[in-house]
């Protein structure tokens, strides 16, 4: 009588989803303390801004690492993702690229209509009066080339894997994420050399939020890919059972893509 008679996935009951949110949302006020210092002073020394983006990054690390861990042992080892619960998961991945392009399209909305419309504190130009913009020819071009190989790289795992050569899935996977890093490392060292701050006006702010924000999903992709690359290494994907590495694919095409808007809006055009 309590044989299961269907396809589906009961989930067990879990406290790292709401715990993750918790994590999620500490580290959010922290970020937004960061911009202002002054309203909780600080401890010891430290900014209190400081301590809790620490602890709320540390949290969520920890609780998303234990929540995922159980999604993989539920479909690796306990064989709970059948083909209909693979296809519902997908579906969830497709509105989850979605909403995050709703993000992004937030972000350019402002760019644009500042851009497009400057108005008085801008000097009535764009970029404003007094901001002395990036080079789009030096390193946003440099990481452009970077994560368009590394989309490359990426499909060529995946064929790889769909092919069974599991030796060039590793090396594919690899490669993708040392790019993903480097793009990243890239990233902060234009970030520590650009001539404006965040609070300089509408230019740093749109800027900031834009590249920042996608420069947050480039390294949640990167450590999406080197958990996909662990457990490729240890025999985990299979070609017909391997929705964790086509999500991790998926998600890194779709942050490859919104560079280019961001290379040819903001840094090309908008400069």
């Amino acid at each position: 009588m309590a044989q299961q008679k269907h396809d589906f996935h009961l989930v067990d009951p879990s406290p790292w989803p709401i715990l993750a949110a918790f994590a999620a949302g500490l580290m959010m006020f922290g970020i937004a303390l960061f911009m202002h210092p002054e309203a909780l002073g600080s401890i010891m020394g430290i900014p209190v801004h400081t301590k809790l983006l620490f602890v709320g990054v540390l949290a969520l690390f920890y609780f998303t690492y234990r929540w995922w861990r159980d999604v993989v042992r539920e479909a690796q080892y306990e064989g709970h993702h059948t083909p209909i619960v693979q296809l519902h998961h997908r579906y969830g991945m497709i509105f989850f690229i979605a909403s995050e392009v709703m993000f992004f399209a937030a972000f350019f909305w402002a760019f644009f209509d500042a851009s497009l419309y400057p108005k008085a504190a801008t000097g009535g130009v764009w970029p404003p009066k007094g901001i002395e913009v990036l080079d789009p020819f030096h390193l946003p071009l440099f990481n452009t080339l970077l994560l368009l190989l590394s989309g490359t790289t990426v499909t060529w795992a995946h064929h790889a894997l769909l092919e069974g050569q599991r030796k060039d899935l590793v090396l594919g996977l690899s490669l993708t994420v040392l790019l993903g890093v480097i793009f990243t490392s890239v990233q902060i060292f234009e970030y520590t050399h650009v001539a404006f701050k965040f609070t300089d006006g509408i230019y740093p702010s749109t800027f900031f939020m834009a590249t920042g924000f996608h420069g947050f999903h480039v390294l949640v992709g990167t450590i999406f890919l080197a958990v996909c690359l662990i457990r490729a290494a240890r025999g985990h994907f299979t070609p017909q059972q391997h929705f964790g590495f086509e999500a991790a694919a998926w998600y890194w095409h779709f942050v490859d893509v919104v560079w280019l808007f961001l290379f040819a809006c903001i840094y090309w055009w908008g400069a």
